[in-house]
């Protein structure tokens, strides 16, 4: 066992990482590294703890009032013990003292640890045969420090011997007043030991402990010209060099002594009442915490069950160590959350223990501002921190729910030590203090914050990883689902916990993974070009994640000051479905480009042939409703959530294309004025002259426009027969938009987003398309009527009818040309918009018929005898029409007959009648123009026919064939007779 002494290798491992002694066990896991401050000497652990161990028995022997023995409790006795243990049966030293019972530990209760006495085994020999008997317990506070200080017999009986030749030769002198490396050099020589190399390693350990608290560590500072420090720097070197001879009478040892006592007694304020050798920082914290290291079971790290009686014998150091009880609890506080890191972090009552001295330590610090402690208070606590955060800035790694019962000392050590740190130490907090810095709710922010990070960035190699070819999965999606287990498990596991020190742990985890999760769609979003099922597969799934991030926020934050206001701005929307809709309206934009395209391209191609289909009506309609149908079923079959939302954007893309088409197939007909023919100038009738009734000469027909394609043959996509195809073809579409509408209901109903009543409100109709084939069929009727009319049959018209003799040149021609085309519209066109069309044609003939009377040009002269062969020629147009009760209606022709019916009566009006009803007319409507001028006004030509308007009345003159009208015309506006 002596080799244990003088083989400094044997703890320089421990003495590296540690700085004191560990168990001698080996431990579950490293220890921390030490935090007090380096020695400047190469002192061994084992070193620092013997001679912790001879000043803990220097303090006992001179506290305890009564000699100094020991007796031996292992094995035969030694020379050493036998010669020391006369006095035993008088005295009663503290080393000496019975240990009592662990149950009536008063620290263990106050620190939270339970006794362990009981688990330790049973009395000595109480083992049975074939049992081993449980190892026997030390029965005095003296043994048990020995052996948890690994301290040999033999080494023990040499402290007390050269203690007792102390005493001898000091009488009444108390340990702290000596300097005790100084006085066993001086009580032992080389004989005194079983080797000289054990004996050389005892003296330098002591000279070492003379430099390290005399030299590099003194209690009071040394000026550079001290001639004694110079000395026994001189003397310490040689002696490395060359061992000194010890013992009483050693000559080298006087020197030693002058030089080292001169040093030892000084003192701050110049009195000198004790010897300043071992309670300079550091030394003192690392020969105490040798001795701290005592209060642990060497075989389990555990507390000893006899923490009282050791912490007791302990202070009795203090004075010597120069340690207060803050300094104490310091020491103790490291040594026990040291020995719980060791444990491997399983033994959760050395972490509690841990944390309670730790609120001792917190304490400690705001009564003092002695700066050697605030910098040991600041070494330690920053290494206690800096494990701590090392596992809690990423707990999602180190906690799990094996472990989780002692993540919630950890966070509270972490954060006791920080608060210290920040609120005792740190001069900047002090400064800023007004601003009511919250340490606590700050580092637990920070923990969270930085765990969620580094839990999303293994998250994402995880899903990373997840997706192969057997699972096509989005990576975006699988991390979405991954975070969202992730957010669960925080709220449940983690949270709880951290709500101690933050009330919105979990609000702050959710809106630290939103904030990476929406980071990282993002960027998946910017490079989006096309609606695709994974697109739309990762956009619901972060939707979702959102919705889940969200609720989790707002349940933490219902009892917060703000309701969680400051959380929810933190988490601004991933705007997912904003994607989605962005990417769907790309889609409807190129399908209805993609049908205005075809619509362009077929209609310039189509014939508008009657004999293309049954029905009579253009095939690129039905091409072009199937194409859109196919466009709703292919939007309904997307994958997204919102429906009814971009239905509207499609139906009104689809409803534009509908309304271009419509456009399209009524454009190039012309109009109802393209046909109506420009009318001649006013002339009058030549009354007398027979070569109005005799003289064969070219008509002179009013100009009228034609087509303006002007094609004439069969294949005129003008013709009638092509123009009620068009018109077929847009009564066509008209009647599908039903269809269409009730189709996108049925659709709407059954896609997953919807509900019960969706379309409910909804109206989805296609209105521009409506409107537009509503107005074009009205075109079209008007355009085909007019077209018929005044092309067609202008010859009839303007040619024949009423030219010459009026009882040869009646209407019957052209009800026989009428009589065919009635036949063509009514077989061709729909039998919905069949009326539509021979009204429009009906309204045209009595035009034509009209214009005729009224505007046809000087070939043409009325007497009032004529007007019982026009006014029964205008019946027969009119049962044309009425086809005795299977044509239209009789009220609608009645209508549509009331304008010529209304002028026919004028025709039978005497001239001087017509005359004064002329000038009446014009008087009435412009009195004060014809009182100044003294002449009447050409009436304008409104195209309104009827007997009230002057501008009728004057035609009606202009072409009776009477002398009083024509008389009238040439002395009133001087109208000729020919053009």
């Amino acid at each position: 066992m002596a080799r244990l002494f003088r083989d400094p290798r044997r703890d320089s491992a421990s003495s590296s990482s540690n700085g004191f002694a560990p168990p001698a066990a080996s431990p579950a896991a490293s220890a921390l590294p030490s935090p007090f401050p380096d020695l400047g000497v190469q002192l061994s652990a084992a070193e620092l703890r013997e001679t912790a161990y001879e000043v803990l028995v220097a303090a006992s022997r001179t506290t305890g009032g009564k000699p100094l023995t020991y007796i031996p409790q292992a094995g035969p006795a030694s020379p050493a013990s036998v010669s020391s243990a006369s006095s035993v049966n008088s005295s009663s030293s503290s080393l000496q003292r019975s240990l009592t019972s662990a149950a009536a530990s008063k620290m263990k209760k106050a620190l939270g640890l339970k006794s362990s006495a009981s688990s330790k085994g049973g009395s000595p020999g109480s083992g049975g045969a074939g049992v081993k008997a449980a190892p026997r317990r030390p029965a005095t506070v003296g043994e048990l420090m020995r052996a948890q200080m690994r301290v040999s017999e033999p080494a023990d009986a040499r402290i007390r011997r050269g203690l007792l030749r102390i005493a001898a030769g000091q009488l009444g002198r108390r340990a702290e007043a000596m300097v005790l490396p100084l006085e066993f050099l001086q009580q032992f020589k080389a004989s005194d030991f079983p080797d000289l190399q054990e004996h050389e390693a005892w003296q330098g350990r002591n000279l070492k402990l003379i430099e390290a608290g005399l030299l590099v560590h003194p209690f009071v500072p040394l000026n550079k010209s001290d001639s004694s420090a110079q000395r026994l720097k001189q003397i310490i070197r040689g002696a490395y060099d060359r061992p000194l001879e010890t013992g009483k009478n050693s000559e080298s040892m006087q020197v030693l002594r002058t030089a080292v006592m001169s040093l030892a007694g000084r003192s701050h304020d110049g009195t000198s009442d004790g010897c300043h050798w071992a309670d300079g920082f550091p030394l003192n914290l690392h020969l105490y915490q040798m001795l701290v290291e005592a209060c642990f079971d060497s075989d389990d790290s555990t507390v000893v069950d006899e923490i009282d009686e050791v912490i007791e014998l302990l202070k009795k150091t203090w004075v010597i160590l120069g340690i207060n009880q803050m300094l104490h609890n310091l020491c103790f506080a490291w040594a026990l959350f040291n020995h719980f890191v060791m444990s491997g972090q399983v033994d959760i009552e050395l972490l509690s223990a841990a944390e309670n001295q730790l609120v001792e330590v917190a304490k400690d610090a705001k009564t003092t501002k002695d700066p050697n402690y605030c910098k040991v208070l600041s070494s330690t606590l920053s290494s206690i921190m800096g494990w701590t955060e090392k596992r809690l800035l990423a707990y999602h790694e180190t906690f799990n729910t094996s472990n989780i019962e002692s993540m919630q000392g950890i966070v509270s050590i972490g954060v006791t030590a920080a608060k210290v740190l920040v609120e005792d130490i740190s001069h900047e907090y002090r400064r800023r203090r007004k601003e009511e810095t919250d340490v606590a709710r700050s580092r637990i922010e920070t923990y969270v914050r930085s765990s969620l990070r580094t839990a999303f960035a293994q998250r994402m190699e995880e899903a990373d990883s997840k997706r192969s070819s057997r699972n096509p999965t989005p990576v975006m999606s699988i991390l979405a689902k991954d975070i969202g287990d992730l957010a669960i498990k925080e709220k449940n596991l983690y949270s709880p916990i951290l709500k101690t020190w933050h009330p919105l742990a979990s609000g702050v985890a959710v809106a630290t993974l939103h904030s990476c999760y929406g980071s990282e769609l993002k960027q998946f979003i910017a490079g989006l070009t096309e609606l695709t099922p994974e697109t739309v597969q990762v956009l619901k799934s972060a939707d979702k994640l959102e919705k889940d991030l969200v609720n989790i926020a707002v349940e933490d934050s219902v009892d917060s000051d703000d309701g969680g206001k400051s959380l929810i701005r933190e988490m601004p929307p991933y705007e997912a479905e904003n994607a989605i809709a962005n990417l769907v309206k790309v889609w409807i934009k190129e399908r209805v480009d993609r049908l205005k395209g075809w619509v362009d391209r077929n209609l310039k191609q189509e014939t508008w042939s009657p004999g293309a289909n049954r029905d009579n009506f253009a095939p690129s309609s039905v091409e072009m409703l199937r194409i859109i149908g196919e466009t709703l079923d292919a939007f309904f079959e997307l994958p997204i959530p919102m429906h009814p939302a971009l239905l509207p954007d499609l139906t009104a893309g689809l409803d534009r294309s509908l309304q271009l088409y419509v456009s399209k197939a009524k454009s190039g007909c012309g109009s109802r004025s393209s046909f109506m023919p420009e009318l001649p100038p006013l002339t009058r009738c030549e009354v007398g002259s027979k070569l109005l009734f005799k003289k064969k000469e070219k008509p002179q027909n009013p100009q009228h426009r034609g087509p303006q394609n002007g094609a004439t043959n069969g294949t005129d996509p003008l013709g009638l027969p092509q123009l009620c195809v068009r018109l077929n073809t847009l009564q066509y579409i008209r009647s599908e938009l039903e269809n269409l509408e009730k189709k996108i209901k049925t659709c709407l109903r059954n896609v997953e987003s919807a509900q019960a009543d969706i379309t409910n409100g909804l109206e989805f109709k296609f209105e521009l398309c409506q409107a537009a084939c509503q107005e074009g069929i009205q075109h079209l009727c008007e355009t085909t009527a007019y077209k018929v009319t005044f092309f067609d049959l202008g010859h009839i018209l303007w040619d024949t009818l009423y030219i010459g003799d009026i009882a040869s040149s009646r209407v019957d021609l052209l009800l026989r040309e009428l009589d065919p085309i009635l036949e063509t519209i009514s077989g061709t066109v729909h039998i919905k918009v069949r009326n539509r069309a021979i009204t429009a044609l009906m309204k045209a003939t009595f035009d034509g018929f009209l214009l005729v009377i009224l505007a046809g040009g000087p070939l043409r002269a009325f007497t009032r005898q004529d007007s019982q062969i026009i006014e029964g020629d205008f019946r027969s147009l009119r049962d044309l029409f009425l086809a005795d009760g299977d044509g239209l209606p009789e009220e609608l022709v009645d209508k549509a007959s009331s304008q010529v019916k209304n002028v026919l009566p004028l025709l039978r009006t005497e001239s001087e009648g017509l005359i004064e009803r002329f000038k009446r007319l014009i008087a009435e409507s412009d009195q004060s123009r014809t009182a100044s001028r003294g002449k009447l006004p050409m009436p304008t030509t409104t195209g309104h026919w009827s007997p009230n308007d002057a501008n009728t009345v004057l035609r009606v003159l202009c072409y009776r064939h009477e002398e009083a009208a024509t008389r009238f015309l040439k002395k009133t506006y001087g109208l000729p007779k020919k053009l």
